[in-house]
């Protein structure tokens, strides 16, 4: 679980697993990252409270480096957001994960760069490429001092999934948001917020929506 201090990640693990991690309406509870064994369907998981994350985070502000390389050893992220600041949170979220290479509800793109001993860069597609052309990868390639290639994209790619693909150190990984306290808002914005599968409406003060965002877990 990542998500800014105060939304509700602590209390959440202890409604849904064994461990208790001390919760309080103050922002910065959690130093440490708090593991917690979650069983659904027989299966045992483990659910991970991270500590609050911080604007700045993808720079090392608040040890967000740290907190942000666990969410690239996990198997799904669970965004937890407060559902009166969810936009401006979520936005944030992302945006500091992809600074430090994860790409969230992304597929990995089916790039193939195979170096070769001469013959300059060689670019190829599959499919009709509709943002990038044979320049622009050439170009990139020589970017990263890679001047003999061939480069076959399998898909329809943009200039920062090549990218991806040269660096080779993306994480891609599932992600569920989580929006909690939506006993705050109207059900209107509610509503809304369910109509995208992703998503998980929930209030932990009144008990809402838990076991929908389980069996959601469970289906990633």
């Amino acid at each position: 679980m990542i998500g800014f201090p105060s939304v509700g990640k602590s209390s959440l693990l202890s409604r849904v697993t064994d461990q208790e991690s001390e919760a309080a309406a103050y922002e910065f509870t959690t130093l440490t990252c708090i593991p917690g064994q979650l069983y659904i369907n027989g299966a045992e998981l483990q659910l991970l409270d991270l500590p609050g994350i911080i604007e700045g985070a993808a720079d090392g502000k608040g040890r967000g480096k740290q907190v942000i390389a666990v969410g690239k050893s996990s198997d799904l992220v669970l965004m937890v957001l407060d559902a009166a600041k969810a936009d401006e949170q979520k936005a944030k979220l992302t945006r500091e994960m992809h600074h430090t290479g994860i790409r969230l509800n992304k597929e990995k793109p089916s790039i193939v760069i195979k170096p070769q001993k001469t013959g300059g860069v060689v670019f190829s597609s599959a499919v009709q490429q509709t943002k990038i052309d044979e320049r622009m990868v050439k170009g990139i390639m020589h970017e990263y001092k890679i001047h003999n290639a061939h480069v076959k994209f399998n898909g329809d790619y943009d200039v920062e999934d090549l990218i991806d693909t040269i660096e080779g150190n993306r994480k891609y990984v599932k992600c569920i948001y989580v929006y909690n306290k939506i006993d705050t808002i109207s059900i209107e914005e509610v509503e809304d917020m369910m109509e995208d599968p992703l998503n998980c409406c929930i209030s932990i003060h009144m008990d809402l929506g838990i076991d929908i965002m389980l069996e959601k877990i469970w289906a990633q």
